[in-house]
């Protein structure tokens, strides 16, 4: 039926039609999808009977314009329904990310606090051990002063 389809553009078919008419059942479909002209579709339902029903189908629908727009709120809310589904997936996505890159960062943060936490300690052992130093230049100072009293009174005698 349609399976050799060309690509036609619509105002040349509708010159076509013009000029020549529905000459065959590409024609005829062609006709039915992109005409609204009155005599064009009393030309096809003369040649192609069969199209009668999908108009008078078309025809009860476009009366019916509760149904068609029961249709189409219907279609909006599935629309509506799967764009806010869509959003929160995104929004999980970068939360997801969000929650990656902070866990990612607290444990950087982590190894740089127990790496400072180990140059305290090794600062603190210096300052012990400094301490220990000034302890022992201490007792050493006060040994020097002590035999420079024996040997000064050494000397005197």
């Amino acid at each position: 039926m349609l399976q050799n389809f060309i690509f036609i553009p619509i105002d040349i078919f509708l010159e076509k039609l013009h000029n020549i008419g529905i000459e065959s059942e590409l024609d005829a479909w062609l006709t039915f999808l992109g005409c609204d002209e009155p005599k064009y579709i009393i030309e096809l339902i003369t040649k192609y009977p069969s199209f009668k029903s999908m108009y008078s189908d078309l025809y009860d629908l476009c009366q019916n314009i509760e149904r068609v727009m029961e249709m189409w709120s219907k279609e909006l809310q599935i629309l509506d329904r799967n764009t806010v589904k869509y959003m929160i997936d995104e929004l999980q996505e970068k939360l997801d990310d969000a929650i990656a890159s902070l866990a990612e960062t607290k444990d950087a943060l982590a190894d740089k606090d127990a790496t400072i936490a180990n140059k305290d300690a090794t600062i603190a052992n210096m300052g012990s051990s400094l301490a220990d130093k000034d302890a022992t230049i201490t007792n050493l100072q006060s040994t020097i002063v002590e035999l420079q009293e024996k040997l000064s009174k050494y000397e005197s005698q």
